[in-house]
């Protein structure tokens, strides 16, 4: 009997350190399938964004089974795309797209994946008011896990002036009014906040920093990252310093993975196993 064959990618930019091909050939490995996951850089390919729709085109062409999407193109992926889940669409934004029966269907099991790595990392944690740094495809779906999980007020910070009205107006519709703002003054905000999540890129490996200066943390924060690359930013290390409670990006790591992996394989992932697979590489 031949097993079934799983192609699959990432396509985004610097992701040379991404743990994502190993966390889905283990597990496909684990249930005897053949199972190839591979990395489609932009910046080690030397190309520009203009470059995502021959990208998704040539993945298309070539047989692959379906693709994660990453920093910078978890919105821009969306007008090239057939059909949307109900949570992508509510969302805005796309991390995981199926290739079957010449249709690309986009999903997003980002907000899955950050809900269940709060739930288990900072499951008591206040949550009266949050402020988040970042509104772009990976904060969007950060954004609505957060109100998910019961943040009573969520104060968005973002550069970008369009896109941060666009997702407040997106949560407040969605969750109540007034549940989402934008914020004006990020050093008053975090000193009367409960939690900090950074969803911005600013701390992975290719964009070292910290997206805010660090004598802004306070003790009583807990403070949140989406990054796993690497594991402990600067940030992280700076309020773990403060004596703060942090969660980092590896729960939301693996469990976008997880439903990434079921919805490429038709088959249900072993959640404790690619947890386990994960812890490994640290």
């Amino acid at each position: 009997m031949t097993q079934p064959t799983i192609l699959a990618g990432l396509i985004g930019r610097g992701i040379q350190l991404s743990r994502t091909p190993a966390l889905h050939e283990h597990e496909g490995d684990a249930q005897a399938l053949r199972y190839l996951y591979r990395l489609i850089d932009a910046d080690q390919l030397q190309l520009d964004d203009s470059a995502l729709p021959q990208l998704l085109d040539a993945a298309q062409r070539t047989g692959f089974t379906g693709l994660n999407i990453t920093y910078p193109f978890k919105q821009a992926i969306l007008p090239l795309l057939d059909e949307l889940s109900d949570e992508a669409r509510g969302i805005g934004a796309v991390n995981t797209v199926v290739l079957k029966d010449g249709k690309r269907v986009g999903h997003n099991t980002d907000c899955l994946g950050f809900a269940e790595g709060l739930r288990r990392g900072l499951p008591d944690v206040a949550r009266r008011q949050v402020v988040q740094l970042g509104a772009g495809g990976a904060g969007s779906a950060v954004a609505h896990a957060l109100l998910g999980e019961g943040v009573e007020r969520l104060v968005l910070f973002e550069v970008d002036a369009a896109r941060a009205q666009a997702l407040v107006d997106n949560l407040n519709q969605r969750f109540g009014a007034g549940r989402a703002v934008i914020g004006s003054d990020l050093a008053g905000e975090l000193a009367a906040a409960d939690g900090l999540v950074n969803t911005t890129p600013v701390g992975m490996a290719k964009l070292p920093g910290t997206p805010l200066p660090v004598e802004w943390l306070h003790a009583r924060l807990w403070v949140a990252e989406i990054i796993y690359f690497p594991l402990e930013t600067e940030l992280l290390r700076a309020a773990r310093a403060l004596g703060c409670r942090t969660l980092d990006g590896s729960n939301m790591a693996v469990f976008q993975a997880v439903k990434a992996f079921e919805l490429f394989s038709g088959r249900e992932a072993d959640a404790r196993r690619m947890q386990a697979h994960f812890a490994s590489f640290t």
